[in-house]
């Protein structure tokens, strides 16, 4: 098979590049303490949680922009970015959410009217710096169960917050944490009570829609003793020629006995196949199963961004908890890729799992990253790693670096890895019983992907195996 054919079959159109055509307030580029104290008056914030960054402002101000992602890319000047931009119109109830929104939730396929939602999932929907509309919230609240805005927690239930913000990732971990913590503006709150199981799916939707912005989100989930969460994210953002930084930090933490499950379907613009333009994602993950017998599972499908830095990590404190890690990362035109996760055993007999799949086309670069820990007290922990590469074409490349530490003689760490290619003879196999190149690939990269597609909610590993069509070939949606 010709590259040039290969290379047709893997440059997918981005679907999702519109822009949102409403009036904006937009703060004037620029970082300092009076950018803090307008995001923090503009949320009509508590005083503590305006301390909180400004102290995050400092310490971000005194760090270095880490560099050792295997990702080159143009310097960011931080100060060239708005830190803030909202709708221009208000929305406290859905009649006053601007019907171009709305409209473009829909043709997002999200409908934010809960009459035409999916039947048993949420959607707390974000543009820009705001969340505009929080779905079945009162519905919810029946059970006990808090899913608002980060914006609405802060007033609502701010003792939450305090107690919880920052003690999973705290605000000096690293440069984009602390830059989130002074500047973070809305993301989604959680938080379900002893013994419930959440009827429904949690969701939220982030959309980049105003020009020369930053988009910070934050999230914070809270499974209290006994309970369990579905949670998943998506996200899009309008084709620019002018790259655009989207910085999040999520917290989740798990209490004896509980479950979370967050699924990500990410899909930012990825750039056109010179790299010009993309969504640069610098992203801090983080969970804590702190109860015994509690469980965390990150599954990620990433086809989006220019540059991807994102390692979903457990802390798996609690005795006997659980930590998984499931992903698909794709990287095609001139994306690039640092991800990976990071498994904490610190309790005993706790166990985790990594199933990695890197895909990598045309000048694609992907790379995995991970760190498996076991502490000397983690007796009968075990750990099981898979990391596989697939290669579809002469330019693209695949890198895996792994780090295992082992302090207990009684844990146990395996880690495998693999990197094969779609070779010519695959190809022709297929074409030879009338399949075209375009399906034949998508045959083979779905069959790559299933293990961690099987691990989503139905709803969205449909969304994510079109998602991967889209990507992958040209001429399919």
């Amino acid at each position: 098979m010709a590259q040039e054919e290969i290379n047709k079959a893997v440059s997918g159109e981005y679907k999702l590049g519109f822009e949102i055509d409403i009036e904006q307030d937009t703060l004037p580029p620029g970082l300092n303490e009076t950018t803090i104290r307008f995001i923090s008056k503009k949320k009509n914030e508590p005083e503590w949680m305006t301390q909180w960054r400004l102290n995050a402002l400092e310490k971000w101000q005194k760090m270095q922009e880490p560099h050792w992602a295997h990702v080159t890319y143009e310097p960011i000047d931080y100060q060239s970015i708005s830190y803030f931009s909202a709708p221009k119109k208000g929305a406290n109830s859905l009649d006053e959410v601007d019907p171009k929104i709305l409209e473009a939730y829909k043709k997002l396929g999200i409908p934010l009217d809960e009459q035409k939602q999916l039947q048993g999932i949420a959607v707390d929907a974000v543009v820009d710096s705001v969340s505009v509309k929080t779905t079945f919230s009162e519905e919810l609240k029946k059970h006990g169960i808090i899913f608002c805005s980060i914006s609405e927690a802060l007033q609502d239930y701010p003792e939450l917050v305090k107690k919880y913000m920052f003690s999973v990732v705290p605000m000096s971990d690293n440069y984009y944490a602390a830059l989130n913590a002074a500047v973070f503006t809305d993301g989604t709150f959680v938080y379900i009570p002893k013994g419930v199981r959440c009827p429904m799916e949690l969701s939220t939707y982030f959309r980049i829609n105003a020009l020369n912005t930053g988009q910070f989100e934050r999230t914070l989930i809270v499974a209290d003793e006994g309970s369990y969460v579905s949670y998943n994210e998506g996200c899009s953002a309008p084709m620019r020629d002018d790259s655009q930084l989207h910085a999040a930090v999520v917290e989740l933490i798990a209490m004896k006995d509980a479950e979370i499950k967050y699924s990500t379907i990410q899909n930012w613009y990825p750039g056109d196949k010179e790299g010009k333009g993309g969504i640069y994602n610098f992203v801090t993950k983080r969970g804590l199963c702190k109860g015994d017998n509690s469980k965390i599972s990150w599954t990620q499908v990433e086809t989006g961004s220019v540059i991807t830095w994102k390692y979903p990590s457990c802390i798996l404190q609690g005795d006997n908890s659980v930590g998984e890690f499931y992903s698909v990362a794709v990287t095609t035109l001139a994306q690039q890729a640092d991800t990976g996760t990071k498994m904490i055993h610190l309790g005993k007999n706790t166990s985790s799992t990594i199933i990695s799949k890197g895909i990598s086309a045309m000048r694609g670069q992907n790379s995995y990253r991970g760190l498996v820990k076991m502490a000397a007290k983690a007796e009968g922990a075990h750990n099981r790693s898979e990391c596989d590469s697939l290669l579809i074409g002469s330019e693209c490349g695949a890198h895996t670096f792994p780090y295992l530490e082992n302090k207990s003689a009684h844990a146990k760490v395996e880690h495998e890895a693999t990197t094969t290619k779609i070779s010519d003879e695959q190809l022709f196999y297929l074409r030879q019983r009338g399949i075209s190149e375009e399906d034949a690939v998508s045959m083979i990269v779905h069959g790559f992907c299933k293990e961690v597609f099987n691990q989503l909610p139905m709803e969205y590993a449909v969304e994510a195996k079109a998602l991967l069509e889209l990507t992958l070939e040209g001429s399919v949606g």
